[in-house]
């Protein structure tokens, strides 16, 4: 992201991979296409126990998701999470859990990094007036990082909380699948962060 001219995009289902990778080739930047192999499986039938399988329709005809978008995937008026690629079913399980207990979640997909589609973004915190950024990027310098510092420059007045983040730790990343599942944001933890903000950070 710190590289000036490059586009960087990252897709959490197939319709917006196809449509991101075609506005990817006809843009005059080079552009940075970042895929996440849990989620091969929204092509169809990927038997791994770890990945996910968002399958949708994807249209056989060309089209393009507009670079430099995020998209609103579930509307809410308590507080607005960002995340993508898998953060992101993560942050809607959280979501749907959150529901159940009289929580309204804004849920981001963080499709594009950049450029950054911050008039969305700056939308939505005036809406919740709080604001959690889940990533599966390390803590230190992470795209989370970013996204915080702009939205604490922009919109300091309307968060009711300090943004929070929920990344994973500095650390090399393991390879057990168990240190993994300790190492990666958690549904739970998500949970218990949203709470942490209801309650006034």
């Amino acid at each position: 992201m710190h590289t000036p001219g490059l586009k960087v995009v990252c897709p959490s289902n197939p319709y917006d991979a196809k449509g991101l990778l075609l506005a990817s080739i006809k843009d005059n930047n080079p552009v940075i296409f970042l895929e996440h192999k849990l989620l091969y499986g929204g092509k169809g039938g990927r038997k791994e126990k770890t990945s996910l399988d968002p399958v949708m329709d994807v249209p056989t005809d060309a089209y393009e998701v507009p670079l430099g978008s995020v998209e609103i995937v579930r509307a809410g008026t308590d507080v607005t999470i960002l995340s993508n690629m898998v953060m992101l079913y993560r942050a809607l399980a959280a979501a749907d859990q959150l529901a159940e207990q009289g929580i309204s979640v804004e849920v981001i997909d963080m499709r594009c990094l950049l450029p950054l589609d911050m008039a969305t973004l700056s939308e939505s915190i005036r809406k919740t007036n709080r604001c959690l950024i889940v990533e599966e990027d390390n803590l230190t310098s992470g795209w989370g990082a970013e996204v915080a510092a702009r939205l604490g420059e922009q919109e300091f007045y309307y968060l009711d909380a300090p943004i929070k983040r929920i990344a994973a730790p500095d650390t090399p990343a393991p390879t057990a699948p168990n240190l993994e599942e300790e190492y990666l944001p958690s549904v739970e933890t998500i949970i218990e962060t949203c709470h942490s903000l209801i309650n006034g950070g």
